[in-house]
């Protein structure tokens, strides 16, 4: 929608193929169906928060930055708002409304739509110059344009085949892994602490002894792991750079407390309840769903009387508190991820236009690329931006 929008205030004559009923399926369902329209932190955050090929993304988001994005929404009658976290949503907190405002825009500009139009082809000129699309019909363009998006929330139309369509035509499809997805866990741990949810907790993600994610926030137990802000973050680093590897999760549940000062306060809480059982001892620092466990996992037994406790257990209790330790066996599917993480090789377009290197005249935007980035409204900019390039390299 942003790249037909691009190329129709171009000047151009442009007709958007859609192969559901409707427009911005994806769109309706992205943020809880709120739609975290963009982030409005600075550029320099922005690339931060990208997981793959940032330095590809340069010239889009400098060109249709996250302000751009705000302004292009507000002046066409959708207001916005700024939440936590830099985080944009319209005002209604409607994603009908960021559609609506497109397809408005897109019926000013002249913008022939036509839906249930599944492209099977791309049409090449005997120059190899993309020259049309195949769908129910054969029809013919100066230029073609492809946003059909990844293969994440298939249910939305995004099921990879133009991937497939474009890698029979000489593109390499880096590989496609589910990102921003739930996390799965070995042991019981987790089911047994199923529906609890923590908040300003502390997520370290390790491989092979070596750090790959560190993050601060929400994150929720489920029967199969951890999901939750926190963990949706972690499983795309671990998707994109340790794909196929067990990995190590350390949850931090006091990060605000150093060790010195965490046993500070345990000694404090077990000196006001020395005669109680160590489980009754626990509800000033712990959820009542972790009670039970945290002893076990920290190898003393619950019902053991406070002032018997042990300088060294006291230590293993802190140690489980300030690193308590999973086994990340993999990530959830496709049907349960965001976004997807691989895709069309950034070596084989153009940055500055987003023309194909392999295909003159074919112009990608969006998910369909091997960009990527953490949530919180940076991988719909990276869609408006990619999109609107390409609309206006046309």
């Amino acid at each position: 929608m942003m790249a037909a929008y691009a190329a129709s205030a171009g000047g151009h004559q442009v007709m958007l193929l859609e192969r559901n009923e409707k427009l911005g399926k994806k769109v309706y369902i992205t943020g809880k169906g709120r739609c975290n329209v963009t982030n409005a932190g600075d550029t320099i955050e922005f690339f931060d928060s990208v997981i793959s090929n940032p330095k590809f993304l340069y010239s889009s988001i400098y060109g249709f930055d996250t302000h751009a994005v705000m302004d292009f929404f507000e002046q066409n009658g959708c207001p916005l708002k700024v939440e936590r976290g830099n985080r944009v949503f319209p005002v209604s907190d409607h994603s009908s409304d960021i559609i609506r405002c497109l397809e408005k825009v897109l019926i000013k500009n002249h913008v022939v739509i036509r839906k249930n139009m599944m492209v099977k082809k791309i049409l090449l000129d005997v120059f190899g110059h993309a020259c049309g699309v195949e769908a129910d019909d054969r029809i013919l363009a100066d230029a073609v344009i492809l946003a059909t998006g990844g293969v994440s929330y298939p249910v939305t139309g995004s099921d990879g085949n133009m991937h497939h369509v474009l890698e029979k035509m000489g593109h390499n499809v880096m590989t496609l892994r589910p990102g921003l997805v739930p996390l799965e866990v070995e042991g019981d741990v987790c089911r047994r602490l199923q529906g609890l949810s923590l908040k300003n907790v502390s997520l370290m993600v390790s491989s092979e002894g070596k750090i790959f994610y560190e993050g601060f926030g929400e994150m929720l137990f489920t029967h199969f792991g951890m999901s939750g802000p926190l963990v949706l973050s972690a499983a795309s680093y671990m998707n994109a750079k340790h794909y196929g590897k067990k990995c190590t999760a350390r949850i931090d549940l006091k990060p605000s407390l150093s060790k010195e000062q965490l046993d500070k306060r345990l000694l404090r809480e077990f000196e006001q309840a020395k005669n109680k059982q160590f489980k009754n001892a626990l509800g000033g620092l712990l959820p009542s769903k972790m009670i039970p466990l945290m002893p076990e996992l920290a190898g003393i037994s619950p019902e053991k009387p406070v002032n018997e406790l042990k300088r060294e257990e006291r230590q293993r209790f802190l140690e489980v508190l300030k690193g308590m330790e999973l086994t990340v066996t993999g990530t959830r599917g496709f049907e349960e991820a965001i976004i997807t993480i691989g895709g069309i090789n950034t070596k084989e377009v153009d940055p500055s236009t987003m023309e194909s290197k392999i295909i003159p005249g074919l112009y990608l935007a969006g998910e369909m690329l091997d960009v990527d980035a953490l949530t919180g409204g940076y991988n719909l900019q990276i869609a408006w931006a990619t999109g609107y390039l390409a609309g206006m390299s046309v």
